[in-house]
């Protein structure tokens, strides 16, 4: 019903309207204030790069940011992440990090951000923390953060968007009659525009996901996707059918899909009942992070990594910028 709704199809957007116009007044006040001074951003002493979206729901900015970490690794720049941590409910805050951090605790991309990377990541409501939580565990010469592009009392040298290609702003809406945290002007602000899928348009970087091999969850060995059988897909992402349709284009048609909402966890009972006798569940790496402690030997269960592929010259001046504010 909501995808309908935010895509334009359905009119039931404008009995939302009254609460979008609130949201836009509030959203709108909020930035307003710290453009006027009346709010003061706490500022790094580091460069603090942020990637964030205008829209609700799964756009790829975790790829985006994976893959700026990978890239400025390979220059030899330590890099550090923050970010809320939606999802995941911690003891205390900030948390650094750790292998032995569970998702329930950091939440699932900050986990999987860490295992991919094997950066330094913190996670905070209050961003400035676990920014200064960085510092002092780990020095980092830059940090990005996942996510929080509208938390302005984080002072930012970049901002990066990351944009749907394929769904872009729908009906161009702010929340709830649409799926806008902030309209399609504030991209002229901002110092790159990146397209997950989808065609970019002029001044914007285009980005693929590329699928890898299927990885077993508990024994690690990997497997070309058509060799799995008997499929069950499992995505509990922002946008799951990018998921499911990643697959068929890869080859491999699922018996049986599973749409879960962002972040959702299912316990153990719950997803050991997914799949029959003799199927085989594939999930993202994203929900991998949150079953795989579920899993033992006889547990059939893969996931999908993939990579975010930008290859431009408008991607390769992204970076060096980036470079530049370190050196």
């Amino acid at each position: 019903m909501i995808e309908s709704i935010w895509s334009g199809r359905s009119r039931l957007y404008l009995l939302l309207l009254p609460f979008s116009w609130v949201y836009g007044l509030i959203s709108g006040a909020i930035r307003l204030s710290y453009r006027l001074g009346l709010r003061q951003s706490w500022r790094a002493p580091v460069p603090v790069v942020v990637v964030g979206n205008l829209t609700a729901g799964g756009n790829g900015k975790t790829p985006v940011v994976i893959w700026l970490v990978e890239q400025l690794q390979q220059q030899g720049i330590k890099v550090g992440v923050v970010s809320r941590g939606y999802g995941g409910k911690a003891a205390s805050y900030p948390l650094v990090l750790s292998a032995e951090t569970s998702p329930a605790e950091a939440g699932d991309e900050p986990v999987l951000i860490y295992q991919r990377t094997g950066a330094s990541v913190a996670v905070a409501p209050k961003r400035s923390a676990a920014v200064q939580a960085l510092l002092a565990s780990a020095s980092p010469q830059i940090i990005i953060t996942d996510d929080g592009l509208q938390h302005y009392a984080l002072a930012r040298d970049k901002e990066i968007v990351v944009i749907d290609g394929i769904r872009r702003f729908g009906n161009g809406w702010w929340l709830p009659a649409g799926p806008m945290r902030e309209r399609a002007a504030r991209l002229n602000t901002v110092d790159a525009v990146i397209v997950n899928g989808g065609t970019a348009n002029t001044h914007e970087i285009a980005m693929q996901l590329i699928p890898g091999e299927a990885i077993h969850l508990l024994k690690g060995n990997r497997r070309p996707l058509q060799q799995l059988s008997d499929v069950v897909a499992m995505a509990g992402i922002g946008h799951p059918p990018r998921f499911f349709n990643t697959l068929v284009k890869a080859g491999v048609t699922p018996v049986k899909t599973v749409a879960l909402a962002d972040h959702q966890a299912l316990s153990e009972a719950e997803i050991n009942a997914l799949t029959q006798p003799g199927q085989t569940l594939l999930m993202t790496e994203k929900d991998a992070v949150k079953y795989r402690q579920y899993a033992d030997t006889e547990s059939d269960w893969w996931y999908l990594p993939v990579d975010a592929h930008l290859d431009s010259p408008a991607a390769t001046a992204l970076l060096e910028s980036l470079i530049k504010l370190v050196k």
